[in-house]
């Protein structure tokens, strides 16, 4: 298998509202010419199917939606060791929208045989609903916000 630098991976489902998160920030760097060996991916949820998205980089960043801390639309950039070793439960308060990063990332060093550097970038969400697409106001102002975020980190 090829080893490609860097990782870029988005989480969410578009169709539960501000968990769209992720695959907006995907829509956006998918229009944009990413550096070489880049790869952008997308996983829907972060079950263990996304592990395969972290094996074979050098380094992976993390998109996905956040809650607990700021305001709805606001960006974070997080360590990906606290969010492991927070992710105990299956609704962690202040993390990832339901801890499943956090409980994906405590995997990895189990699953891979090297783990890649990890950063995080979080957008705080609003509310995720059940099929009903589309991102609160807030949320969607930050998607380019976010992209470029994810941008600075492939230097």
């Amino acid at each position: 298998m090829a080893s490609d630098d860097i990782h870029i991976i988005c989480f969410g489902n578009e169709l539960h509202g501000d968990d769209g998160v992720g695959p907006a920030v995907h829509a956006l760097l998918a229009t944009k010419r990413l550096p070489s060996g880049v790869r952008l991916m997308r996983a829907d949820i972060a079950g263990l199917a996304a592990i395969g998205c972290f094996d074979g980089c050098r380094r992976a960043v993390v998109v996905d939606a956040l809650r607990g801390f700021g305001a709805p639309g606001s960006v974070h950039d997080l360590d990906a060791l606290l969010l492991a070793e927070a992710a105990d439960t299956d609704e962690a308060p202040g993390g990832f929208h339901g801890a499943g990063v956090g409980a994906l990332l405590r995997l990895l060093p189990l699953a891979l045989a090297h783990l890649p550097e990890i950063h995080l970038i979080g957008i705080e969400i609003e509310s995720t609903q059940p099929f009903t697409p589309g991102l609160s106001h807030p949320v969607a102002g930050s998607i380019a916000r976010a992209a470029r975020r994810v941008m600075e980190h492939l230097s």
